[in-house]
């Protein structure tokens, strides 16, 4: 569906939909795909919920228009996905953010991207290390992507604010900047042709929970992920690994061995991370669109003996013919699909019903799981 088709109803519709408890991004996306717009959605909800057992607790109308108010009164909008100017390379990824809202210029997120990310305690040499590759960066013409953190993230911001277009992945709503002494970089990102992009409402604090899911937006954005100075346990290297499983290029900056800060990157270089030290160091090993991702097989269900699997009772109606295939373990659902009888498109069906009765859960990388919830 193109912008221009997406009414102001339709919006209203998706964003209820997305901030509704108990639907996330890979349900939102499904629940789209199966009924076409999120008005048609959120009419087939209390079908679902009967047949899940419990309620959802979608947002009234009100409490919606009053957020997009809100957001419009502050010069900004909000990005759907599947609608442009929704960033297309995050989009990629099954578990996107449903809704992004967005401070600042949306043909900012047109251009190919690179995201600098690192340490908050940064020393001054890592600093400048971070600011002139995004200068350079930026002068090349690719966006930078980084978290509007202190340290590295700042000094990322600052330099690519110099020669081109940068872009802030915040973790709590627009209206509340991180850190409090970021406000005016994060209001000269919206107003030097940047973006600041949020995934959580207008309102809600940057809490430590919130900081994984602002990471996993920093990779899906960029072609490449650049680490300068992480130590062996930070969120630098939640990045790192978000990008890998997206598929982005990965690039690490070597520091001293003696610097703790240090560690976690000189680790991503011995297990294959792109050396950088220059420009060309970046520009040579960035691709033109992610690569193919190999997700690790997943553990099949514990069934070793085809005796036993033979002479064993035939669970009761389809659904319960995938439960019993089915483990906490996470198995592709490809799996499954060869290991039932089913037509895909009536295990595809039986399989979402179950994710919204809370009885499985489905994964990125079309992965499928057992709540444990029975």
């Amino acid at each position: 569906m193109p912008a221009s088709d997406l009414t102001q109803a339709e919006a209203l519709a998706r964003l209820r939909l997305a901030r509704t408890e108990g639907i996330g991004p890979l349900t939102h996306r499904r629940l789209l795909e199966r009924h076409g717009s999120g008005r048609a959605a959120l009419a087939a909800l209390p079908g679902l919920a009967a047949r899940r057992g419990a309620p959802f607790a979608v947002p009234p109308a009100a409490e919606a228009e009053r957020e997009m108010d809100a957001l419009h009164r502050m010069g900004g909008r909000f990005l759907f996905t599947g609608i442009a100017p929704y960033p297309a390379l995050l989009d990629l990824a099954e578990d996107a953010p449903p809704v992004l809202a967005l401070l600042g210029e949306p043909g900012a997120l047109a251009p190919q991207a690179v995201a600098i990310v690192g340490a908050r305690n940064a020393s001054a040499a890592g600093r400048r290390i971070a600011e002139d590759l995004a200068e350079m960066l930026a002068g090349a013409g690719l966006a930078v992507v980084s978290g509007l953190a202190r340290g590295i993230d700042a000094a990322a911001h600052a330099g690519a604010l110099r020669r081109g277009i940068t872009i802030a992945c915040v973790a709590g709503g627009l209206d509340e900047p991180y850190p409090t002494e970021h406000a005016r970089l994060q209001a000269a990102i919206a107003a030097g042709g940047g973006a600041v992009l949020a995934e959580a409402p207008l309102g809600t604090a940057p809490l430590a929970r919130h900081f994984p899911r602002r990471n996993r937006v920093v990779a899906g954005l960029s072609l490449g992920v650049i680490v300068v100075e992480a130590a062996q346990r930070s969120g630098s290297l939640i990045t790192a690994r978000l990008a890998l499983e997206a598929g982005r290029e990965l690039f690490a900056v070597p520091g001293s061995p003696l610097d703790p800060r240090c560690r976690g990157s000189n680790d991503l270089i011995r297990q294959g991370a792109h050396l950088v030290e220059t420009l060309e160091d970046v520009l040579e090993h960035l691709p033109a669109a992610p690569q193919p991702v190999s997700l690790l097989p997943a553990r099949r269900p514990p069934v070793t003996d085809e005796k036993a699997v033979s002479e064993a009772p035939e669970p009761r109606g389809e659904t319960g013919q995938l439960l019993e295939l089915l483990g906490t373990a996470p198995i592709a659902v490809d799996e499954v699909l060869r290991r039932c009888h089913l037509s895909p498109s009536a295990a595809q069906a039986i399989l979402f019903d179950l994710e919204l009765a809370g009885r499985v859960e489905l994964l990125p990388g079309n992965r499928v799981a057992l709540t444990g919830r029975g």
